[in-house]
């Protein structure tokens, strides 16, 4: 007989004693024949602490996960997270938070995240009627990984966007829920939220979680390609994440060169990895930025340039890749990402002349941005702070100010005194 076996054997054993009612006598013989049969004496107080039973759920659950035993593991969390609904109690809302998160994880690793969707909608509608803040926390969290595991991002912006947010309670449930809004910004081509929520999660997540903080820096990655910009090497070289973050550091590279051919050899090469990463449909979006990159690179070096010889600077692979390169370099001419003309009649692109960049407003675009990431940060770190409850509100009268006063000279003279007796 197994541990969550056992612990079931207990529970219903327990359960038919209390409920049958029974004489002195006849309960003494009943409990003793019970604790010849299993060898383990049974309490003869009363009900077991709510917090406790929970406990032990938590704790056999673990168990069996541990031991890689899923389907029994899916089995008690079902049965725990039914009995949890009937207790109303803050004292277990912590240790129900992490019942929760388990109940959810057992059928993930079984295939049968789906079928639980609506006994999560459930449970958050519960934790909200009880002002359970952890718990709405987590189950917001479970839900949107539940809908972001089956590419529901639609339905998951719509929970978002309608659950109540408050202030969080749990650094490790925000972390994680920034790094949902961030997968779900991407997605919507909100690169610049995305890339802001998924920084945010990586910095606020603990050392320790370093699974957590690779997937974050892979997502940011990601969207700040697709937002023109190249990633420092530092982010490549972060201690234990070097050989997670290889392919990336190899496509942003390829970006960076803005060679087309590179970037589609890579993108082949870690095609694995960047499916299980669910990064694939992303960088699909990539290779308009690598034509761009690339292009840029070519109005830089040539004051003019055949769009022959572009098609073949950028290796297009299309059935007429001059009148493909005419299309791009119109449409990049258009964007702005590239100052030049285009001399249709002759087939040319004219690069202009490279004007002086301090003549423009982008230093101080730049340094604007800066500046506000860092008002950013400082009022982050503010709003982070703990203040003991109502301290606003408790002003010291006079009166307790003299007895304060009053009760530090006394025991300062006190401790003056047994200073001078002991030397």
């Amino acid at each position: 007989m197994d541990l969550f076996e056992l612990a079931c054997w207990h529970k219903h054993l327990w359960k038919q004693l209390k409920a049958c009612p029974q004489t002195e006598d006849d309960h003494e013989m009943e409990v003793d024949a019970a604790t010849s049969a299993i060898q383990t004496p049974i309490p003869t107080a009363k009900h077991l602490l709510p917090e406790l039973e929970i406990y032990c759920y938590l704790l056999v659950l673990l168990f069996l996960i541990d031991q890689k035993k899923y389907n029994e593991a899916k089995a008690c969390s079902s049965a725990s997270v039914a009995w949890l609904k009937n207790v109303n109690r803050r004292t277990v809302d912590v240790i129900a938070s992490r019942l929760f998160f388990y109940y959810s994880y057992s059928h993930e690793l079984t295939g049968d995240l789906a079928e639980i969707r609506g006994n999560l909608l459930a449970l958050h509608r519960i934790a909200t009627l009880r002002h359970d803040e952890l718990g709405q926390e987590t189950l917001l969290n479970l839900l949107l990984r539940n809908y972001l595991h089956y590419n529901l991002y639609d339905q998951a912006e719509k929970l978002r966007s309608k659950a109540p947010r408050f202030e969080a309670h749990s650094n490790q449930q925000f972390c994680r829920y920034l790094f949902y809004l961030g997968k779900i910004r991407t997605i919507q081509l909100e690169y610049t939220d995305a890339k802001e929520s998924l920084l945010q999660a990586a910095r606020k997540a603990p050392v320790a979680a370093r699974g957590f903080r690779i997937q974050c820096n892979k997502w940011a990655i990601i969207v700040r390609l697709l937002l023109g910009e190249i990633p420092e090497r530092t982010v490549f070289m972060q201690k234990g994440m070097e050989k997670a973050l290889r392919p990336y550091f190899e496509l942003t590279n390829a970006v960076r060169i803005g060679d087309l051919e590179l970037f589609r050899n890579i993108a082949d090469k870690f095609a694995t990895t960047f499916s299980a990463d669910g990064t694939h449909n992303l960088i699909v979006r990539l290779r308009h930025n690598v034509i761009r990159t690339g292009l840029r690179n070519i109005s830089i070096s040539y004051s003019r340039i055949s769009l022959a010889d572009v098609a073949k600077k950028l290796r297009l692979d299309s059935p007429n890749p001059v009148a493909d390169a005419e299309s791009i370099v119109s449409k990049a001419i258009r964007d702005g990402a590239i100052d030049a003309t285009l001399d249709h009649a002759n087939g040319w692109m004219v690069s202009k002349e490279t004007g002086d960049i301090y003549s423009t407003n982008e230093p101080q675009l730049a340094f604007n941005s800066r500046i506000a990431f860092c008002l950013n940060m400082h009022n982050e770190a503010v709003r982070a702070l703990r203040f003991p409850p109502n301290t606003h509100k408790e002003k010291e009268s006079a009166e307790k100010r003299r007895e304060r006063q009053q009760q530090e000279q006394e025991l300062a003279k006190h401790i003056a005194e047994e200073d001078d007796d002991d030397f």
